[in-house]
């Protein structure tokens, strides 16, 4: 927004008590701010806002005060166009990657958003390289009972490749991100770690790899790790072919 400026907060202390992460979101929403605070390590609590000049400082002001702190860096940071303040690293629910063979194969990314899986089909599952796009067309719904569901099926079988929590990422809220057609997302998997992206391009989506610690270029990773989280299986042995 015309007129706004960005800081980047590091606040040092006793920061590990997730009240404290609400209460800072909660101030950064009452003076009309907009960006993201999460535990960045052991005992520092990362925050960027965006906004107001003034407003920044009396947010500043007010996280120099808090009983918690020991000590407030301000380093210079680049304005990145937030819609939201949120708390990041906080699990935002469950994800599932399945893969399945029934009229075809393929695998499914699933995750969790206002109480329902929602569904999108990869035909050649997903990747660590952030250079691979992967087509995704979105999916019907499924119901978080169905997240544990692997074996054999009437035309086939499914297995769970892969599962664990994911954290909401981005300048916009969910789901709104997802009707806006660009949503970022971190997963905590057993197989995948690290930032995606769900891009819509017209009635087809694409899911990216982003570029961080965790990326990892020319890897084929569906490959390396063919077996089941749940069983151990390969899809393979579930359709009797091991």
């Amino acid at each position: 927004m015309g007129g706004d400026s960005a800081e980047r907060m590091r606040f040092s202390g006793d920061v590990h008590d997730p009240s404290l992460w609400a209460a800072t979101r909660d101030q950064a929403l009452a003076l009309n701010l907009r960006g993201w605070v999460m535990l960045s390590n052991a005992d520092t609590l990362e925050i960027h806002a965006e906004g107001d000049h003034s407003d920044l400082e009396r947010l500043a002001g007010w996280l120099q005060a808090r009983p918690e702190a020991r000590e407030l860096a301000r380093p210079g940071v680049k304005f990145e166009g937030h819609e939201q303040f949120a708390i990041r690293g906080v699990p935002a629910g469950a994800f599932v990657i399945r893969e399945a063979q029934d009229d075809g194969h393929h695998y499914e990314l699933w995750l969790e958003v206002d109480g329902v899986m929602r569904s999108w089909v990869l035909p050649k599952g997903p990747s660590l390289d952030p250079s691979v796009k992967r087509f995704a067309k979105q999916g019907e719904d499924h119901g978080l009972g169905e997240n544990d569901v692997e074996g054999r099926t009437d035309r086939g079988a499914a297995l769970i490749w892969d599962r664990g929590s994911y954290e909401r990422r981005g300048r916009v809220a969910w789901p709104g991100a997802l009707e806006r057609g660009h949503a970022m997302f971190f997963l905590h998997g057993e197989k995948l770690t690290g930032g995606y992206a769900l891009q819509r391009t017209g009635s087809r989506w694409l899911l990216i790899k982003r570029r961080d610690e965790y990326a990892r270029p020319g890897s084929e990773v569906t490959d390396e790790r063919p077996e089941s989280v749940a069983g151990g299986l390969t899809l393979a042995a579930l359709l009797g072919g091991d």
